[in-house]
């Protein structure tokens, strides 16, 4: 029987990839998404992969939903955060509501949908949490404190829950994903995004499916021995 894989933010973008790239490699898997039903849909009827509308910044519906998975399609084995909105602004003009909802949907969600299935995973003696973070958590990025410190967040919640799940077969383990070709960096002007480019060494945007074949190496069997490590997907753009 295939391991079961849940990907938060799974239906477009980075999490669509993720999800094609683990079904194409035999797993099952689920798709979380938060609002956009139009584009569920789309993606389900396009992948065959089932969506699963709940609210990850909210600990009870998410604690639900992945009961409700277990139920349906068995444990949650392989676990990916990767759901994320940005609301940017500088800090003299950004409100709490801005920086709440950051906090809340990129980071305290890591918490919700871990807490949801660790018990399981340690349980069983095997485990594989991917949180996806961002070059951005690393380096810093002008009008987007909150962003920054959700991501950062991500780095250091991954590294200690992989000692946390080292010895039960848990491991845990982030990917920072540089600039990558999706619809809201391509929102960004296009003489911005110029500017973005050439500062990436190897010369252009990441695609989502960069990011998915890093997945796919961290929850390998092969990749039992690695853990509470930070993988910088980025074309060299912040080397740290």
């Amino acid at each position: 029987m295939s391991k079961v894989a849940l990907v938060t933010g799974g239906t477009r973008g980075i999490g669509e990839a993720i999800c094609t790239a683990l079904k194409d490699a035999g797993y099952t898997v689920v798709a979380n998404y938060g609002g956009n039903d139009e584009a569920a849909k789309a993606f389900t009827e396009h992948t065959g992969i089932p969506s699963f509308k709940f609210d990850v910044s909210n600990f009870e519906k998410t604690k639900e939903a992945i009961e409700q998975i277990a139920t349906d399609y068995g444990p949650v084995e392989i676990l990916v955060n990767n759901a994320g909105i940005t609301r940017d602004g500088t800090m003299h003009r950004m409100d709490f509501e801005q920086w709440n909802a950051v906090i809340q949907t990129n980071l305290a969600s890591c918490f919700n949908t871990c807490r949801a299935v660790i018990d399981s995973m340690r349980e069983k003696g095997f485990g594989r949490i991917v949180n996806i973070g961002s070059i951005n958590g690393q380096a810093g990025q002008y009008g987007q404190v909150n962003y920054a410190a959700a991501k950062s967040g991500i780095h250091g919640f991954t590294k200690a829950l992989a000692q946390e799940g080292a010895a039960k077969g848990v491991t845990v383990n982030a990917i920072a994903p540089g600039y990558v070709d999706t619809e809201m960096v391509r929102a960004v002007p296009e003489e911005v995004l110029k500017k973005i480019v050439a500062k990436i060494p190897v010369g252009r945007l990441g695609t989502p499916e960069d990011i998915a074949r890093s997945v796919l190496f961290l929850i390998g069997d092969e990749a039992g021995f690695i853990t509470g490590s930070t993988l910088s997907v980025n074309g060299g753009q912040h080397m740290y």
